[in-house]
Order: structure tokens, then C-alpha cells, then sequence
């Protein structure tokens, strides 16, 4: 049996097209995916990420627990409320997971994907022997993404008494209000919230939300919404064999200050010493024709590469892809389409951000 949210009967009354995500039953759609993904592009689309698992993390130890668990260094964070995302790695340097960690007072949110959510747990509190640590996991709380131009505003009008917290918040911070908690982070490449609500009063927000304008967005909007972003899939641009160093992920490494030694940094050094062989980059196709996960790419002279994810970019109107290839890759290449190869352009990660085309 599959998960539901607490937003579950809210996403059969919109007409929803549910789908198995990660063992939870989730929308891929409510009708039209580029309309949704639109709606976030030109003016505001939430989502239901409640599935993602929040776990907290307190005690004395905190803090050095996690800056042995993650790649990134949490003593970055200088106030509260302020968010860092990291890579969790494995021993030989793979990639456990990516996540979010948020500093608050005396203690730190994280946020980890729902498809790795048991390797995840068993991991963290592996990781946590001989550190004066708590882990809490928080299921009583559901997600809401809302993203988008408009999408600060409409909140702020839907919770009032929210809206100088709102108004406050930098990029890439959370705070909390009573028993809800507000961060301006998101997977879409606009600025928005990401915001954690008692599951007991979701319903009603969201359908607040519904009433302001704000469009119900599901799980194939989410997904080309955040490949024109260029940001990570976990799963498909990453995971347990592919190291940061290779996944686009190396300025989310904190190497200073050099006596920190988290989980994988061993690994890391020897493959950044012998030479880093693939690197993650962009693909653009202008002609016909979609690219997708699993198609081999040809890099004449140099080797082959893969691609990791692909679609159709409704903002661009063609086909774009995130891709790892030899790192001698120059700026084109060729994608095995059904058996024929196809010129494509090599391109600098992002492909739009805030509405406008990045390359």
C-alpha cells in the first residue's frame, strides 16, 4: 500500500493523476503538465511535497555530528534560520543523499528526499554513535511548495499574520511562526516558499491557496521545472556510486577548513587529485526530437557520457538535458536517439532561471 499526504482528498478534487512516487501516491498531474509548469514560470503553482521526510537534529554534539555527516559545512551558518545544501556521502565519496540544513536555535532542521528516506534514517543515526545527538523525525508536519513571480505575495495575503516573517526571510532561509515554519527555498529556479504545515490545517491552506489564484502543480511540472534550472534529480543525476565531484555538485564541498574530516572527504581528495574524469553539463537540442535519461552521448575523440535526465522544455520550446561526459567535453557533442546521432549544443548549467533563458 502506498503513502498518502494530508492533501491526498484536496488532489482527487482537482481531478489529480495519481502516481506511485517514492511509495507515496502523489499527482503527476491535474490536467496539463505545461500549463502547471507555466503557471509557476508567469505567475504561481504550489506542490504537495509533503512525502519529503524532516528530521531534526539536537544536542550538545550537533553541530560536529553534522559537520562529519555532510560535504558542506554547517559552521557556515551564521544566523538562524539560514539553510545550506549538502551532499551526504558514503565512504568511497557517493552520494547518500542531498538535502537541506536549516540552523536554528540551539539545534538544525534537515530536510531528505522520501525515496531514500529508510537508508537515510539508518544512516544518520549510524552516523550519530559516540555524538551526544537526537534525531527527530517530524511526520506530523505536511509541505507546501509554492513558486512562482507571484508567489511570495499571495502567501503573504493568505497568512497575514505570517507576512513580516515572509517579508524578512533572505534567499535561502526559514523561520518559524507558532507551529508553522516559512523558508524562501524551492526546486524550480524562482523564488518562492517552501512551507511546513501541522498536517491537521493543510487542507485548508492549500485550499486558500486554491482561492487566491495560486495553481495546484504536480509531480511532471516539478520535473521540468527544475531541469530548465539545472538542478539535481536524486536518483538520476546522482546517487550512491557517483561521486559530488562528477554530479555538478563540487561547490556544495566545503574543503576548508582542512582538519574537518566528513564522511567521503578521503575518497573526494583522491579523486580530485588523479583527476576528475566526467563532469555534469547541459544539452540543448534545437532540432526535433527528445532527449532522455539513459541515451548515450558521443563525444567524438574524447569517449562517451550519458544522460542522466531529459525532457521537453515548455519555457524554451525544445528538448534540454542534464548529462555527465568525458571531461574533455568541448561545447557539442552527439545523443544516440533511437540509433541515430543526433548533434546537440553543450551548454552551461542553468537553462532559465527566473523565467529567462540562461545560456
Amino acid at each position: 500500500m502506498a503513502k498518502q499526504t494530508a492533501l491526498y482528498a484536496k488532489h482527487l478534487e482537482a481531478n489529480g493523476k495519481i502516481v506511485d512516487f517514492g511509495g507515496w501516491d502523489m499527482p503527476v498531474n491535474y490536467g496539463s503538465q505545461i500549463q502547471e509548469h507555466q503557471a509557476v514560470r508567469q505567475h504561481a503553482g504550489m506542490f504537495d511535497v509533503s512525502h519529503m521526510t524532516i528530521v531534526d537534529v539536537a544536542g550538545v554534539d550537533a553541530k560536529a555530528y553534522l559537520q562529519k555527516l555532510l560535504a558542506n559545512d554547517v559552521d557556515k551558518l551564521k544566523e538562524t534560520g539560514k539553510a545550506l545544501y549538502s551532499g551526504m556521502l558514503n565512504a568511497n565519496g557517493g552520494v547518500i543523499d542531498d538535502l537541506i540544513v536549516y540552523k536554528m536555535d540551539g539545534w538544525y532542521r534537515t530536510v531528505v528526499n522520501c525515496s531514500t528516506r529508510e537508508k537515510d534514517l539508518e544512516w544518520m543515526a549510524a552516523q550519530s554513535k559516540g555524538f551526544d545527538v537526537s534525531l527527530t523525525e517530524r511526520p506530523e508536519l505536511a509541505m507546501v511548495a509554492v513558486q512562482g513571480p507571484k508567489a511570495i505575495e499571495l502567501v503573504k495575503q493568505v497568512k497575514p499574520e505570517a507576512a513580516d516573517l515572509i517579508s524578512g526571510l533572505k534567499i535561502f532561509q526559514g523561520l518559524p511562526k507558532a507551529n508553522w515554519f516559512f523558508a524562501r527555498t524551492g526546486y524550480t529556479g524562482e523564488d518562492g516558499l517552501e512551507i511546513m504545515v501541522p498536517d491537521t490545517e493543510v487542507a485548508a491552506f492549500w485550499q486558500q491557496l486554491l482561492d487566491a489564484g495560486v495553481a495546484p502543480a504536480g509531480l511532471g511540472a516539478r520535473d521540468t521545472l527544475r531541469l530548465e534550472a539545472g538542478m539535481n534529480l536524486y536518483g538520476n543525476d546522482m546517487d550512491e556510486n557517483v561521486s559530488p565531484l562528477q554530479a555538478g555538485m563540487g561547490w556544495t564541498i566545503a574543503w576548508e577548513p582542512a582538519e574537518r574530516n566528513f564522511i567521503g572527504r578521503a575518497a573526494l581528495e583522491a579523486e580530485k587529485a588523479a583527476g576528475v574524469a566526467m563532469k555534469q553539463v547541459g544539452l540543448v537540442m534545437e532540432t526535433r526530437g527528445v532527449m532522455r535519461a539513459h541515451q548515450k552521448v558521443v563525444v567524438e575523440g574524447v569517449g562517451d557520457g550519458e544522460i542522466t535526465s531529459g525532457t521537453f522544455s515548455p519555457s524554451l520550446d525544445y528538448s534540454i538535458a542534464i548529462a555527465r561526459v568525458p571531461a574533455a567535453t568541448g561545447d557539442s557533442c552527439m545523443v544516440d536517439v533511437r540509433g541515430k546521432l543526433v548533434p546537440v549544443r553543450v551548454v552551461k548549467l542553468p537553462f532559465v532561471r527566473n523565467g529567462q533563458k540562461q545560456f
